[in-house]
């Protein structure tokens, strides 16, 4: 039976596989661009007509939405809940931190939870003398997500607030927090970390994160708050499922469930913690392979949670899209590479590209020297972070079982 079908000519693969390369090429930079430009500024365009449609309502309403802060007699019974792992440079200075939270004492419990720290971390814990204080001394190393369970076991009240062992709360800091519990639709409760560090390194991560901060101040006000910050949140514990080893990353994967539930999350700028920046590339890297495996994993899970049109953009624009940019990256360079006698336009984009990579290797050379080279440190930073994401990926992919997190500098 005679056919119309015919194998394509060797002839035309050339051809096809331009086509391939220029969808390759605007796919890829049409992505990335949409991720670090167009995105922000669409959410700043959305974020300015909702705040000015929530200031008419305050004008003819005179209803002010704002959350009002509690008395000492309103606030609710707490407990604020430490992991640690080799600790020992910072617990006492966490311990003082504790001490001058302005919050009543007869209403705080605090959960030290050691898993199984090797060096002088528990014998702090143990000469701790504050009835308020309580150690958790796990006797082997189990994982992050293992000690948060047991600690949550231990946990007398109905508010949990998680915190770093490195991080520094502002006095009133669970005071702003819990302040939004008095409204029962909201299950979880952001707080905004600050950076400090006296480096250039600790500069550029401080100016990377505060691009981020502005991301999620702008979500928070439309209602698509995602994420937490593993350093300062609170949570309703009727919204706490205990975590398996293979979520690594609580501060993600807590606010997702309890939006399951039906709770809302919610983001508190006023609720302020500090934390010093890594001090090196190398440990910000480690931190961000851990965030990216620990969010492949979750990816299956968290796909199906049902999320309101906003929040929907927000997952696929900050966190989604972020998670593939290594694979956008190196196709934008290799598509490029393929068409670079496609015209000047070709050429320049080329160029562009090899310029940020070799400001990038620029900053590697020059990551421990005194003098650095800001632009070119930035420039590694992005580089770092993507490769990070990639190698989580790969460690995704292969398997691989980290539960026990790593103290970074």
């Amino acid at each position: 039976m005679p056919s119309s079908w015919r194998a394509p000519s060797w002839r035309a693969w050339p051809e096809r596989r331009r086509v391939l390369a220029h969808g390759i090429f605007w796919v890829g930079l049409a992505l990335v661009s949409y991720t670090y430009i167009l995105y922000p500024c669409l959410l700043f365009v959305i974020y300015a007509f909702a705040q000015a449609r929530t200031d008419l309502r305050f004008l003819t309403t005179r209803r002010d939405r704002r959350r009002r802060a509690l008395g000492d007699a309103e606030l609710p019974p707490v407990t604020l809940i430490v992991p640690a792992y080799n600790e020992e440079a910072c617990l006492q200075d966490k311990v003082a931190n504790v001490a001058d939270l302005d919050y009543p004492r007869d209403r705080l419990q605090v959960i030290f939870v050691s898993d199984g720290s090797t060096d002088r971390t528990n014998d702090i814990l143990a000469a701790i003398d504050d009835p308020a204080i309580e150690p958790l001394l796990l006797p082997g190393r189990a994982g992050k997500a293992t000690a948060l369970n047991r600690a949550v076991e231990r946990a007398r009240h109905g508010i949990l607030v998680f915190s770093d062992a490195a991080t520094m709360f502002r006095p009133d800091a669970i005071r702003q927090l819990v302040r939004h519990f008095a409204d029962g639709r909201v299950g979880v409760v952001c707080g905004a970390l600050g950076l400090r560090g006296g480096d250039e390194f600790s500069r550029t991560e401080g100016i990377y994160w505060r691009y981020e901060m502005s991301l999620r101040l702008m979500e928070a006000r439309l209602g698509a708050t995602l994420t937490a910050s593993g350093a300062i949140y609170a949570l309703r514990r009727a919204c706490y499922r205990p975590l398996t080893p293979d979520d690594l990353i609580d501060d993600f994967v807590v606010p997702m469930r309890a939006r399951t539930l039906g709770f809302q999350v919610v983001f508190d700028p006023e609720a302020q913690a500090i934390e010093f920046a890594a001090e090196s590339v190398r440990d910000e890297f480690t931190r961000r392979v851990r965030i990216a495996t620990g969010s492949f994993r979750a990816l299956r899970e968290l796909v199906r949670v049902p999320l309101a049109p906003l929040a929907s953009l927000a997952f696929f624009s900050h966190k989604l899209l972020r998670w593939v940019l290594p694979f956008l990256l190196l196709g934008l360079f290799a598509a490029n590479l393929a068409l670079l006698d496609g015209g000047r336009f070709y050429v320049a984009m080329l160029a562009a590209q090899c310029a940020f990579y070799l400001w990038a290797g620029v900053g590697f050379l020059f990551r421990e020297r005194v003098r650095r080279v800001p632009l070119a440190l930035l420039c590694y930073f992005l580089v770092a972070i993507n490769v990070a994401f990639l190698v989580g990926f790969l460690r995704f992919l292969g398997g691989r079982k980290d539960t026990a997190w790593q103290r970074v500098s």
